[in-house]
């Protein structure tokens, strides 16, 4: 049984695969942007409505809360009810702490008679417990990032993994003005990603009749540029399918990335 929720909670957050899709999830900081080492409290959930907790509470003991200096900071009052998940953190250091949940697995489907057969799991155990020779075999690895930051006085450099889809910071994420052109720049495993197609939606929809939308390409750098017309917080998603698998018996590899970024008003 609990490897069955394990497995239903790698799903939820896996299944991320694109803005069209039906449910959208994210992490959202009480604030970004701090004078003064304090406090701040995380609610993550999924959602039918950015922002707003409708669902299901996000599956959130994979999170990783990273210092400025690297080192990891615990969540406290880690606290998981019907619709959202919420915990604090201490932000104790000067400079960016990265909130990131980051998944990765395998999909597998295939026949068993007439029957449709579903596994989700990680490399070793697709090994053990997926036949080779099912029938209609189909297998694809995920790998879904999902990322929020927090500054404390000045902004800091961010680094990037070189692990999947990574969004590279070239103005930094707790530097956003409304009317001001940000840029950044999107990597797969450390490298320019061109092509890559942006959403990204403010929040609050739920009182708007448009969805607003903001949709942009990375060029051939893997860069892409965008001017905020509003202030709020804004959750960014980007998808990208590509054929460099680690496992033999998959044909691709699904990597996602979703943010969320706040803007602020001039």
């Amino acid at each position: 049984m609990q490897r069955t929720i394990k497995l239903l909670a790698l799903a939820a957050a896996l299944a991320t695969a694109g803005a069209a899709h039906a449910h959208s999830y994210w992490m959202v900081p009480s604030s970004t942007v701090l004078s003064a080492p304090q406090w701040i409290t995380i609610d993550a959930a999924v959602s039918n409505d950015t922002f707003h907790f409708n669902h299901r509470p996000l599956a959130i003991e994979p999170v990783v809360i990273v210092a400025p200096d690297g080192s990891k900071v615990a969540p406290a009052n880690v606290s998981k009810g019907e619709l959202r998940s919420t915990f604090d953190v201490k932000l104790e250091q000067k400079g960016t702490y990265r909130l990131e949940l980051v998944r990765a697995g395998i999909r597998a489907s295939w026949k068993e008679g007439d029957k449709p057969k579903r596994w989700m799991g990680n490399a070793e155990a697709f090994a053990k417990e997926v036949p080779a020779d099912a029938p209609e075999l189909q297998v694809a690895e995920t790998i879904s990032r999902l990322e929020t930051f927090v500054s404390v006085g000045a902004p800091a450099a961010l680094k990037v993994s070189g692990k999947g889809l990574e969004l590279q910071p070239i103005t930094h994420p707790n530097d956003l003005i409304t009317g001001e052109k940000a840029s950044f720049q999107f990597l797969v495993d450390g490298k320019p990603a061109a092509g890559v197609e942006v959403t990204l939606v403010r929040g609050e929809r739920r009182y708007r009749n448009a969805q607003d939308e903001i949709k942009v390409t990375t060029d051939q750098d893997g860069k892409f540029a965008v001017t905020f017309p509003l202030a709020g917080m804004y959750w960014l998603d980007a998808d990208v399918q590509d054929d460099k698998v680690s496992v033999k018996a998959a044909k691709q590899r699904n990597l996602a990335y979703t943010a969320t970024l706040e803007v602020l008003p001039q």
